[in-house]
């Protein structure tokens, strides 16, 4: 849709009243220029509260169940009385309130339903864990109606269609287009702002569905995709990309310009700021995204786009700390690397397991693989059920798990044919006395993963960054 903007806040960006009235003005600001359609998320923690409920639930502890559904309610409630609390609003509070009352009703009669069968069904916890955001989106669109700002609150389950994969499914953009088609474009052709709930979908058959954690990125990216915008922003807490953690290195800068390619490693190592999914439905239609900070809107932001006249060497540096080292070697020649690797590799698929880094290397055909610690025990079962009778009649010597490492991830595009850059990382490394555990580079050369020891990866982090002069050097637009 021509001149198109999407914007999505986050879950800071949304984390209260006072700043979902800040959001309403950037909303009426831009719609006053274009048609704008607006993806929110749940309100900050919000999400957590949720699934933690549902952990309780399974575990049959009703009076934490109970205790958080009133957290719940009186947090959202607060938010509708502080937002719509006047005279002059009554109407839309009172509409914002019975909404808000029927959505904690659906979500605790799905944490009962887990109280009575002990269990979370994938689908019960996509349908369950999605209202945080359909709460969020209830609350700022009757805002913008009292605003005098016409906007509609969109179900993320109606338009964004998607495969069965509950936790983390993928989208159908064809149908995705065609629902957009339907449900979407009356309304922005009327000059009404619709607010979707980030993070959910549905499948072909209504089942509903969820994007992965911090989804909502995803969702903004697939309906920009599929409503052809000309533009995506994307509203957080922090000025942009940068050239490393602010929180670990203090001459940090703003990047000016990434493209999508650096844009999505950052975000697959460790940067917080977009969803590592996010760019993939714009790629084709090289649709601009701006990164910006609803806190802080003097900011410019960070531009991604498709491409750019790089410099050379590294633009950022990026870091985990909730990671482990999962290692696995042959006992002897008997069972091949190869074959342990394409199981291995397979199971992890089949589980839905995501590997972060996976290198091998000497005669023995031994190798590694990086996962988050929260996908340990699935990535356990995943990798031992696969392979017991190997490790029952001792082919493969034991797994062996390390959580006390980290990793770091040096990016850029401009680093392709850059003589000399991974001997000055290494060695940058080396003078803090970091142990450096395993190293893994694509053939694209936009990113070199190191695997270090937990304790070294802060000073190892800054150590690069100077050593790159990322903090020194202009940032190039």
């Amino acid at each position: 849709m021509k001149q198109l903007l999407v914007m999505k806040f986050g879950g800071t960006s949304m984390g209260s009243a006072e700043r979902m009235q800040i959001a309403a003005n950037i909303i009426a600001t831009e719609q006053a220029r274009r048609p704008v359609a607006v993806v929110v998320s749940a309100m900050a923690k919000v999400t957590d509260l949720l699934l933690e409920t549902l952990r309780r639930a399974e575990l049959g502890d009703r009076q934490v169940v109970d205790s958080n559904l009133r957290t719940l309610l009186e947090r959202h409630v607060e938010a509708c009385d502080e937002l719509l609390g006047t005279e002059a609003a009554s109407k839309y509070h009172d509409l914002a309130s019975q909404a808000v009352q029927s959505l904690v009703a659906e979500f605790q009669r799905i944490a009962n339903g887990v109280l009575m069968l002990g269990e979370r069904p994938p689908r019960s916890v996509d349908e369950a864990i999605a209202i945080g955001e359909r709460l969020s989106s209830v609350l700022l669109a009757y805002y913008l109606e009292w605003r005098g700002v016409p906007a509609r609150s969109i179900n993320g389950a109606d338009v964004i269609v998607t495969d069965a994969v509950f936790g983390n499914a993928s989208p159908i953009m064809d149908l995705t287009e065609q629902r957009c088609r339907e449900k979407l474009v009356p309304l922005l052709a009327a000059k009404t702002v619709p607010v979707v709930t980030g993070f959910n979908g549905a499948t072909r058959a209504g089942q509903p569905t969820t994007l992965g954690r911090g989804g909502s990125d995803f969702s903004a990216s697939i309906l920009a995709a599929a409503l052809d915008a000309a533009e995506l922003w994307i509203w957080t807490d922090v000025d942009g990309i940068m050239s490393a953690d602010p929180r670990l290195v203090d001459n940090a800068l703003v990047l000016n310009e990434v493209t999508y390619a650096e844009a999505a490693e950052l975000a697959y190592n460790g940067a917080k700021v977009l969803h590592p999914r996010t760019l993939a439905p714009l790629v084709d239609k090289q649709i601009p995204v701006w990164s910006k900070n609803s806190f802080n809107l003097a900011a410019p932001g960070t531009k991604i786009v498709s491409k750019l006249d790089q410099p050379k060497g590294v633009r950022a540096v990026t870091s985990m700390s909730n990671v482990a080292l999962i290692s696995m070697e042959p006992a002897n020649s008997v069972l091949s690397g190869t074959r342990l690797m394409a199981r291995a590799l397979d199971a992890l698929a089949l589980d839905n397991v995501e590997v972060l880094v996976f290198t091998s290397s000497s005669y023995r055909q031994s190798f590694c693989f990086l996962v988050r610690k929260q996908d340990v025990p699935a990535a356990l079962e995943a990798v031992e059920s696969n392979l017991q009778l190997e490790l029952a009649h001792g082919y493969l010597k034991p797994i062996e798990v390390d959580e006390n490492v980290g990793l770091l991830a040096v990016v850029g595009e401009g680093m392709r044919g850059t003589p000399g850059l991974a001997g000055r990382v290494f060695t940058a490394i080396s003078k803090e006395d970091v142990n450096i555990i395993a190293i893994a580079q694509g053939s694209s050369e936009l990113t070199i993963g190191i695997i270090v020891s937990r304790q070294g990866m802060e000073k190892a982090v800054r150590a690069v960054h100077t050593a790159c002069e990322l903090g020194m050097k202009k940032v190039h637009a």
